[in-house]
């Protein structure tokens, strides 16, 4: 486990499962942060508040979003088709799928945040905002419910392991091993 600069404690690496869990909290925490920007923009326009939110749900989306979904696509899934996980090959397409649809959405999103963040524009689209919002809830709950139970269930140590180990390689991280 690392200690946050808060004091709390996030899961190391070497617990994968938990790490990708904890990205969920975060990834449902900056649409928390959109969902606020949505009704701070007409009341206050394009203020230090809005550019701060802005700033913060760029800066998620465009780098630690992307590693959990890499994180996913090229790791966890394929762990858990080598596993012989029950209805994995359909679930890991469905959720693929769903992954390119959340990029989609992400950059028509981004090209109205990048104004907002810069100070120069406070239009931001409530539908397009609201559909990646939900789209996201549901993805993280379906994966919170279904996805990361069954890897926790089918998954071996090795597994667990080379997944971990890919994770913190991806970030540029050393990987420490449970003690």
């Amino acid at each position: 486990m690392t200690a946050s600069l808060l004091g709390a404690a996030a899961p190391g690496f070497d617990r994968p499962l938990d790490v990708l869990e904890a990205c969920h909290a975060r990834i449902a925490k900056q649409c928390d942060t959109l969902e606020k920007l949505l009704a701070h923009l007409p009341a206050h326009g394009v203020d230090a508040q809005a550019q701060q939110a802005a700033r913060a749900v760029l800066n998620y989306f465009d780098t630690a979003a992307v590693h959990h979904h890499d994180d996913e696509e090229r790791n966890l899934f394929p762990l858990l088709e080598q596993a012989n996980a029950p209805g994995a090959c359909d679930l890991v397409e469905t959720l693929t799928l769903e992954h390119d649809e959340q990029a989609l959405l992400w950059r028509r999103l981004r090209a109205q945040l990048q104004p907002i963040e810069a100070g120069t524009a406070a239009v931001l689209d409530g539908a397009l905002a609201a559909r990646f919002i939900a789209m996201n809830r549901a993805h993280l709950e379906f994966e919170n419910t279904h996805v990361l139970p069954l890897a926790r269930q089918v998954l071996d140590a090795a597994a667990i392991e080379r997944l971990g180990r890919a994770m913190a390689a991806r970030r540029g991280v050393s990987f420490d091993p449970a003690s």
